[in-house]
């Protein structure tokens, strides 16, 4: 007897993922799938999350269910999910952060900039891990999200391997996006280059109001010049923020590696909310560069000053 309900669309609205009078939800098994296969049942689930989401239709709520396994999905090209209000939820263990058996990771050999560009508005992430194992020998990078208001939960970004300049975890410029008790970057593998675990920039998206809710972000450096969060010089939006909430920056190799948790290279207008008794810092020489932009909170007389940056102890 199966351990889930029969019906998908049953499942899936008991995960609270909504569902609308077309909604529809494809099943992904990496191990036991076939790309032929109709994907609605749990006897017939397709192979990989890109031909899943090429059968989705936007702005329905469709759902891909994306089965944990002892192997990964290993795409071949980047995956675009680029379809609105159309949800991706891994289905496992739930293992908080590291070790999510929902996995999505590009082998060395595809050697991709990116595993998943996500362009799609109002979209849930749930339960899973995204890695690109490209060699050493150019940038690599995982997820580059363009998309406004969506949702990450319990979403594990990494890319062990190439250490390269501009490398990344994880690159946003969508606006209004939270993560929730997401891991970005990883403690894999040294890194030695002016390279990114969580890289915010313009581009042609609005990088504003976007949220971290018990996060973790983590490196193994030897290098003052990769940075756990770089905000882009090319933000010079007028009152640009983001939030910090009980979060963890953590470099793995000690205090005089890693010069700077959060490297804000264009300050003017910057507001970079550190929310919260919990936020933390391991590993750095300062939380932040510009330092002068960092306000810690105090009791009593503690002064802003033309800060930029607050810690808010609740």
């Amino acid at each position: 007897m199966s351990l889930y309900p029969r019906n998908l669309n049953e499942y899936v609205a008991s995960m609270g993922i909504p569902r609308g009078p077309d909604s529809d939800v494809y099943l992904v098994d990496p191990v036991n799938g076939d790309d032929d296969w109709s994907g609605t049942n749990w006897e017939k689930p397709m192979k990989t999350v890109i031909a899943a989401e090429e059968k989705c239709v936007a702005n329905q709520h469709d759902t891909v269910l994306f089965l944990a396994r002892s192997s990964a999905d290993n795409p071949t090209a980047s995956i675009v999910w680029d379809k609105d209000y159309t949800h991706l939820i891994g289905v496992g263990s739930y293992l908080p952060g590291l070790g999510n058996r929902s996995r999505i990771v590009m082998a060395a050999a595809t050697a991709l900039l990116s595993v998943i560009t996500i362009s799609g508005n109002g979209c849930i992430f749930r339960n899973l891990q995204f890695g690109n194992e490209k060699a050493p020998g150019a940038a690599a990078g995982v997820a580059v999200i363009t998309g406004i208001r969506n949702i990450f939960e319990n979403v594990f970004f990494m890319v062990p391997f190439a250490t390269d300049a501009a490398s990344f975890s994880l690159k946003l410029s969508g606006g209004e996006n939270t993560f929730i008790r997401c891991t970005i970057g990883q403690t894999t593998s040294l890194r030695t280059g002016a390279s990114y675990g969580f890289w915010m920039h313009k581009g042609a998206g609005d990088n504003q109001r976007n949220k971290f809710i018990d996060c973790e972000f983590l490196s193994w450096s030897s290098v003052v010049n990769h940075v756990l969060v770089y905000v882009d010089v090319d933000i010079n939006n007028e009152g640009f923020s983001i939030q910090f909430e009980n979060c963890m920056f953590w470099n793995l190799n000690g205090g005089n590696d890693l010069s700077v948790a959060i490297d804000d290279n264009c300050a003017v207008a910057h507001q970079l909310l550190m929310r919260g008794q919990e936020n933390c810092v391991v590993g750095c020489t300062a939380v932040a560069d510009p330092l002068t932009y960092v306000l810690k909170a105090e009791t009593g007389t503690g002064t802003q000053s033309g800060m930029l940056m607050a810690t808010v102890a609740e």
